[in-house]
């Protein structure tokens, strides 16, 4: 019985749901490695994962420019594939959320920038397969976010008008996305974030700082 929680909840994946980036941060020092560059630590790759592969690689590889990274594209995400959940953990309080949420009979599934394989592989390393109503990936579509066709889709995939669904996003993208598609939107503030990322100019209905807040269904927008 849903009371008191959304009708539908769609989520980004990667510092939203998954703190993916010691994956990511093993795929940038095998890059270094092969290079022979030393290794860069957690704290210097982490801002930059929800950003995508590109940004991971420039700060990586920060003399590169915007052709040049383009180029390790493939190598990035060629290693990341073999990296994939084997260092990835679920953020504090997700999968109470999840477990909750499929208790109430809230309907969720995932809209997220990452290639649409790589993200398969990420639920059903997690075990989510079956439990995401849907599944968006950035190659999926003709758009990503922060254009809205992915959520508009996602949203009628799982039978659900877009005024019933709440987005949750880690990315001013995610934001963006949301408001165009009509969605209520939550700022994951437990998620990655440059230096001089600013959430509370995003325009979200809601930031939290850790997902655990949402178990209380009054905390959504």
């Amino acid at each position: 019985m849903n009371v008191g929680f959304p009708k539908a909840v769609l989520f980004d994946l990667d510092g939203t749901l998954l703190d993916s980036a010691p994956d990511m941060l093993a795929t940038a020092n095998a890059m270094r490695t092969a290079r022979g560059i030393a290794a860069m630590t957690l704290d210097e790759l982490r801002p930059h994962v929800s950003k995508g592969s590109r940004a991971m690689i420039g700060a990586a590889f920060p003399g590169l420019d915007e052709a040049g990274r383009l180029e390790l594209v493939p190598e990035f995400l060629e290693i990341y594939d073999r990296e994939l959940g084997r260092h990835a953990v679920t953020f504090p309080g997700v999968d109470d959320l999840l477990d909750t949420l499929d208790r109430n009979g809230v309907r969720w599934g995932i809209v997220t920038n990452k290639p649409e394989g790589l993200a398969k592989s990420a639920l059903q390393a997690s075990g989510w397969t079956h439990r995401s109503g849907v599944l968006i990936g950035g190659d999926t579509l003709a758009e990503r976010k922060p254009h809205p066709l992915p959520l508009l889709h996602a949203a009628d995939a799982i039978g659900m008008a877009p005024l019933d669904c709440i987005y949750v996003g880690d990315d001013e993208r995610d934001i963006e996305a949301a408001r165009a598609a009509g969605m209520r939107s939550v700022v994951a503030l437990w998620g990655y974030r440059l230096p001089g990322d600013d959430p509370a100019e995003w325009g979200g209905d809601m930031m939290l700082e850790q997902a655990s807040d949402l178990l209380d269904p009054t905390r959504w927008p």
